[in-house]
């Protein structure tokens, strides 16, 4: 009998040619207990990270007047905590996109950190320029809170996005409301240290964002972004497909999300233009009175405005996905016209002004917690992105 040659087994056509990896099977098998930990780690760091915003909102304006000598300059600290987060935006969901979430948002936080330790230096040394750069770092913070929000969302199921941003969101209530009420306490500590008062409140800040920077770092493992990506199996997107102009062209090129990204704009601005001049006009309402007194209502004020814009957004979330993204943002935005013509029609009354600025917050709630969401939902999936900005289409 001739000898038959061996045949080797071909694999079927239809057979990957790479078997899935262990990272892609486990990502797969522990999505679900990812994203827990996930919701419990992000709130948790939101707490403590979000007190530098509320000390800098609350006392920025006042200080700013304060050490240059020129009311002028009353909303130089609150521009450049917006200036701040916006500069940082970008190159934060780059490095999210290349390193994940745990690196973007821990870095993001250090910087933060660094810049409340320049505030301090800033009430120190009496020094201008010191809180203009220390606000701007500070802004970073707010860039990692709200890139927070879409980390929450990285596992999601469709049905449950708006409830888990909103969780997230909802964690930056208590230390945004404890913030601006953190100078008694803080004089209290920078007594012994030998520090001026109004500097133990940035220093409660940066002890804050030392934890929350540290629980992000430490605990936000598995990275949720990078296991929603060995799920999908995609690559790291490349450096031109993270650019803003890349960012623009995508958003624009949807309707919906186009229109989401113009709604949580319109609600910032608005939100951002009111509450940066209102701890000023305050403090010229209570004019005459003791330095206290005046500080404790515009704590008072800043907190429960940041309460509204906080507090609810469990709330925000859950109407989301009841109603829809579309109606609650317009709803957000209604919210805000009401508001800021209430604020401004009452300016020479402080309850009317604090009416004003919870409904401002509940507004910005709204638009912002229904705006993210559909813009989550609109936007395609990243395999889809590269091949968009491929140079070769």
């Amino acid at each position: 009998m001739a000898d038959v040659p061996a045949v080797t087994p071909q694999p079927p056509p239809d057979t990957p040619e790479t078997p899935p990896t262990p990272a892609t099977s486990r990502g797969v098998a522990d999505k679900a207990a990812v994203q827990r930990r996930t919701l419990v780690v992000l709130p948790l760091a939101q707490v403590f990270s979000s007190l530098g915003n509320g000390s800098t909102l609350a006392l920025g304006s006042v200080l700013a007047v304060e050490l240059s000598g020129d009311e002028s300059w009353a909303g130089a600290s609150t521009t450049a905590l917006g200036l701040g987060a916006a500069l940082s935006a970008v190159p934060l969901a780059r490095l999210a996109m290349t390193h994940g979430r745990r690196v973007a948002l821990g870095s993001g936080l250090v910087a933060a950190i660094v810049g409340t330790f320049a505030m301090v230096a800033a009430v120190v040394l009496s020094s201008f320029a010191l809180l203009v750069l220390g606000s701007l770092l500070v802004g970073v913070a707010t860039a990692v809170n709200l890139q927070a929000r879409f980390a929450a969302t990285d596992l999601s199921e469709p049905a449950h996005r708006g409830r888990d941003l909103s969780l997230v969101v909802w964690a930056i209530t208590v230390g945004a409301v404890i913030g601006p009420n953190t100078v008694g306490p803080g004089a209290l500590l920078a007594a012994p240290l030998g520090l001026p008062p109004y500097a133990g409140a940035f220093l409660i800040s940066a002890i804050g964002m030392v934890i929350g920077g540290g629980v992000i770092l430490v605990a936000l493992r598995p990275d949720p972004l990078l296991v929603r990506r060995a799920i999908d199996g995609s690559a790291p997107p490349t450096r031109a497909s993270t650019s803003w102009a890349a960012g623009a062209r995508i958003v624009a090129s949807h309707r919906v999300s186009l229109a989401a990204v113009i709604g949580m704009v319109g609600a910032h601005v608005a939100m951002v233009g009111v509450m940066s001049m209102t701890p000023l006009h305050l403090a010229h309402r209570m004019h005459g009175h003791p330095e206290a007194d005046t500080l404790t209502i515009i704590g008072i004020t800043i907190s429960l405005h940041i309460a509204g814009m906080y507090a609810l957004s469990p709330v925000m979330g859950m109407l989301t996905d009841r109603l829809g993204p579309r109606l609650v943002t317009a709803g957000g935005l209604v919210a805000v016209l009401v508001s800021v013509a209430l604020a401004g029609l009452g300016a020479q009354y402080v309850p009317l002004v604090t009416l004003g600025l919870v409904l401002l917050g509940l507004g910005w709630s709204a638009a912002t917690v229904a705006g993210a969401t559909m813009l989550t939902a609109a936007l395609p999936r990243r395999s889809a992105w590269r091949r968009r900005d491929s140079p070769t289409r």
